[in-house]
């Protein structure tokens, strides 16, 4: 694995922009699943409800194309042929797909006129969330298993180390 620092459009070693990225999608698209159920409980108001997810998958899609890009960068350090950088494909495929499943329900939110939002809509959301834990377990393991764009151990004990070790 490449353990050479990231330019710092990656951010500096140790401190990678793309996990912090991914929670804008992952919090978007969960929030717009709760608007989503909430647009069939609540008695009024189920078209806020609706709108709201709807701004909320939007979020998430831009959100995913700009963690997409600095996963990227992150991705192409990854050593070719190793289990990592299998691993990291793996992520980035199933990345791939959520991202076009959202884009898909953002295009059909679009030209829906339902007061609540459409079962298929909330059927496809699950879909997708699911397929995005799947993604994340694989981005951790690629992280905390393979310190893809952590320090290494001996930077890593620095913050083991007493003042008095030092």
């Amino acid at each position: 694995m490449d353990k050479r620092p990231a330019s710092l459009a990656a951010g500096g070693y140790g401190h990678p922009i793309h996990p912090i990225l991914v929670t804008v999608p992952i919090g978007a698209w969960l929030a717009s699943l709760v608007f989503d159920i909430a647009s069939h409980v609540v008695d009024d108001g189920a078209k806020t409800y609706s709108d709201g997810a709807e701004l909320l998958v939007v979020i998430g899609v831009i959100g995913a194309v700009l963690a997409a890009v600095w996963g990227l960068i992150d991705y192409r350090r990854i050593e070719r042929g190793t289990p990592a950088f299998r691993l990291g494909t793996a992520h980035l495929l199933i990345n791939d797909v959520v991202l076009v499943l959202f884009a898909i329900s953002w295009i059909i939110r679009r030209n829906a006129d339902d007061e609540a939002t459409n079962g298929g809509l909330i059927v496809l959301s699950i879909v997708g969330l699911a397929l995005l834990g799947v993604s994340g377990w694989l981005g951790g393991k690629l992280a905390y298993r393979y310190g893809v764009r952590v320090a290494d151990e001996g930077t890593q004990a620095e913050g083991f180390s007493s003042a008095r070790q030092r």
